[in-house]
């Protein structure tokens, strides 16, 4: 049996993964009454915790999540299975068929859970990646303006070098003396 199929069945109600009796009879190969029947003639080996009939709130949140569900005429609410339920199941339910499907449904129970582990994982590292980025990006913005407010202080103190640069090309020229020429002197006397 393919675990897609059976995860696919594994509902979150009340905080607990559940799986419901039509479903789990569906899997089993017999019909839904004759596995609450089999749960009733054993209700000692199914508390609360293993088992537990959902209210019409709960059904109707149910139906709304699942759009192409056939409920049918569904009379009474049905039961849903947490894990031990379903394993407790297993020993009621004796057929070759029975316990391959309860071997399948364990192990979607356990990649669910895998999954989930994984999931809150991968969910916990990202918060911190997404943390650190966050810093960063904090610590790149101050960066930015203190190169910002370096570089308008730089362009400030050459603006004032170019001024005075250009305050002293004005007088330079002023204050030069003609120069000498260089070389001999003739004398007037030679030519």
């Amino acid at each position: 049996m393919e675990l897609q199929p059976i995860q696919s069945k594994i509902y979150e109600i009340r905080g607990q993964r559940v799986m419901l009796d039509r479903d789990l009879a569906e899997l089993y190969q017999v019909t839904t009454s004759a596995l609450n029947q089999a749960v009733k003639r054993n209700s000692k080996r199914f508390p609360p915790d293993f088992m537990f009939q959902l209210t019409n709130q709960e059904f109707a949140n149910l139906k709304s999540q699942i759009v192409t569900s056939s409920w049918g005429g569904i009379r009474k609410m049905p039961f849903a299975f947490t894990e031990q339920g379903v394993a407790m199941l297993s020993g009621l339910l004796n057929s070759d068929i029975a316990i391959n499907a309860n071997i399948a449904i364990m192990r979607a129970f356990v990649a669910m859970r895998n999954y989930i582990t994984t999931a809150t994982t991968v969910t916990a590292e990202l918060a911190e990646i997404r943390a650190k980025l966050a810093l960063l990006e904090r610590a790149d913005a101050e960066n930015a303006e203190a190169v910002s407010d370096l570089s308008e202080d730089i362009r400030k103190e050459l603006d004032n070098i170019y001024q005075a640069i250009a305050a002293l090309s004005v007088k330079v020229p002023q204050a030069r003396k003609p120069a000498n020429p260089i070389g001999f002197k003739r004398s007037e006397k030679e030519e």
